[in-house]
């Protein structure tokens, strides 16, 4: 049996076309070509890689090669008839038994050949195995024609599901979806909780000589609320909080599964506490300006340290405002940090200060046993050591990068066996930024690895200039897709890179879902073992190429996909918009729905 040869790319100038090629092909079309449906997909077909052989030469030249080379052949002038005639399945050649043809990679790419053909025929799923191989980056691969694959590109159904009208009027719609969600439901929670006591204190105390509550209650109100934000961003904390809402069984009320699944909202938590921390420590500077300047508290380094602890704890606030924050990350990510270890260390110098000052009074206890007996001190002691926890875990390890394509890396790391859907902080410089990844457990269980894609200046550093090793604190952090094994079937909505955290959510827990997957090029980008990985989750994948088919309709993809498939929710792992769009359109339809939030 002669060797089998992958058809070679001719070249497209004019004048170099081929004439033997065009003869063997003239030839070819003599002979009947057969094709078939895939038995999975019936809208669907497979690519052999089979060869032509004619008087004893293989052809070098697909039907596909050829119409790209022909410099006259334009898009619009294709038909089915013309189709046909090149070797291209219609509804008729589709009942025949097999399939050979070997369009490339280029066609599918400049969005000719079998692309046009198949929306011309209304196919909804372009095979995957007539493209040329993804490029692995360790090393030289040669492309073969006996490669074959077993995912498939789609291309939109034609007639969706409908999507069902918004459910109540817009601007409740509005009022419960946008300003009054769940990460603002807890914030309102949390402040409402402290505005309550801070006017019964104000209320109960108008008439006091000196005016105003013990400074000692408020400096209490003010740490405990900073211990509370501190404590529901900690590791530790975030993790058991997943793992006791993920205990949630199957038989409970779908209406309090999809409550639970919405603890990723927890910011609101923490923002909640840090703005009611300030409106106590305000209250405090109140006081002690107050009595400093009445004379009856004469201790000016106390003011002074109050007064700049106020500074910043403005500072943390505004910075964190979602409008700035998105301006400059980075800026907001250094005032977070060091304006926080900056308040720490002033706080345990107010204390020792305020402690001074009291024991000096007459009848007082000694300074040891004023720290001791200041509630202050203890919520200061318990803020500092899940301040420094993490940092106690700083250390460098060994990366093993490897490039997808120049849009996107996937850095491998075995320095430690990783849990089902954990996210990894990774740095390359821990005093100034870090950035998250969701990581993907490698199939030994010993590995793990982290995809990152081209999203700004880090990442494009990343990409183009790979490290050998990161800088990782802390432990890893449970993510958003941890919930989605209370629901018994789900929808992964995801786009671009997104489909890292998608894929370490499937591969620690099969489940039944359905994929969509929207990406440009896909197997060009993440390569071939992303993709495989993606068909074994889910072997019926939507997975669209937006450079070939453009971008879809993301809300209506997603309830086609949530009713065909009988599905209890949908999750959404996206840009922020594209998460928006998606959680709120089917959220306002009454799907339950959920995606990462701006500060989950």
């Amino acid at each position: 049996m002669a060797q089998q040869t992958r058809p070679e790319p001719l070249n497209l100038a004019k004048g170099s076309v081929n004439s033997s090629a065009s003869a063997s092909l003239a030839t070819a079309m003599e002979s009947p070509t057969k094709y078939s449906q895939s038995p999975s997909s019936p809208d669907s077909y497979h690519t052999t890689h089979q060869k032509h052989q004619i008087d004893g030469e293989n052809i070098k030249a697909s039907p596909a090669d050829l119409i790209v080379s022909d410099i006259s052949f334009r898009p619009e002038k294709m038909t089915t008839a013309k189709a046909s005639s090149l070797g291209y399945p219609t509804e008729d050649t589709l009942k025949a038994d097999s399939l050979t043809s070997s369009g490339s990679s280029d066609d599918l790419e400049k969005g000719m050949a079998p692309v046009i053909i198949q929306e011309q025929l209304g196919a909804n799923d372009i095979e995957k195995s007539d493209m040329e191989p993804a490029v692995r980056a360790r090393g030289t691969h040669t492309a073969d024609s006996s490669y074959s694959s077993s995912w498939k590109i789609s291309v939109p159904p034609e007639n969706p599901t409908k999507l069902p009208s918004k459910r109540d009027r817009r601007i409740w719609r509005g009022i419960r979806h946008n300003f009054f969600a769940v990460y603002q439901r807890l914030f309102a929670v949390c402040f409402t909780a402290n505005i309550i006591p801070f006017v019964v204190l104000l209320a109960t105390n108008r008439h006091s000589r000196p005016w105003g509550p013990d400074r000692g209650d408020v400096a209490t109100a003010a740490a405990t609320n900073v211990l509370a934000a501190f404590l529901i961003r900690q590791e530790n904390v975030i993790n058991a909080l997943y793992e006791i809402c993920c205990a949630t069984p199957w038989w409970f009320p779908l209406r309090i599964r999809r409550m639970v699944a919405k603890l990723y909202h927890f910011g609101g938590v923490h923002s909640g506490c840090a703005v009611s921390a300030t409106a106590w420590f305000i209250l405090f500077t109140a006081l002690v300006t107050k009595d400093y300047a009445s004379g009856d508290y004469n201790q000016p380094a106390v003011l002074t340290i109050t007064y700049i602890l106020v500074v910043l704890f403005f500072a943390i606030c505004i910075f964190a405002i979602p409008k700035f924050r998105f301006v400059s990350h980075n800026v907001f990510e250094a005032v977070h940090r060091f304006a926080g270890w900056t308040a720490v260390g002033l706080f345990w110098v107010l204390v020792l200060l305020v402690s001074k000052a009291t024991s000096e009074m007459p009848g007082s206890d000694s300074l040891g046993m004023t720290v001791v007996k200041s509630p202050a001190f203890w919520l200061l002691a318990v803020i500092t050591f899940f301040t420094i926890l993490p940092w106690l875990r700083l250390r460098k390890v060994e990366a093993f990068p490897e490039i997808l394509s120049n849009h996107a890396i996937r850095i491998h790391f075995k320095y430690m066996k990783i849990g089902p859907i954990l996210g990894v902080r990774i740095s390359d410089n821990p005093l100034k930024e870090w950035h998250a990844f969701a990581s993907i457990p490698a199939a030994d269980g010993q590995s793990f690895s982290l995809i990152v894609s081209d999203a700004g200046d880090w990442t494009r550093k990343q990409i183009a200039q790979p490290a050998n090793a990161y800088w990782v604190r802390g432990i890893p952090i449970t993510g958003v897709l941890r919930m989605a094994i209370v629901f018994r079937r789900i929808v992964l909505v995801t786009t671009g890179s997104g489909i890292g955290p998608v894929l370490s959510m499937l591969v620690s827990h099969p489940m039944p879902c359905r994929l969509l997957w929207s990406t440009p090029n896909p197997e060009k980008t993440y390569g071939e073992n992303i993709m495989e990985s993606v068909c074994k989750a889910d072997p019926d994948a939507m997975i669209i190429n937006t450079r070939a088919s453009g971008r879809p309709d993301m809300v209506a993809l997603t309830y086609h996909l949530y009713v065909q498939s009988n599905a209890e929710a949908v999750f959404c792992i996206s840009n922020a918009s594209l998460t928006r769009k998606i959680v709120y359109g089917m959220e306002s339809r009454g799907v339950p729905a959920y995606g990462p939030i701006w500060d989950s």
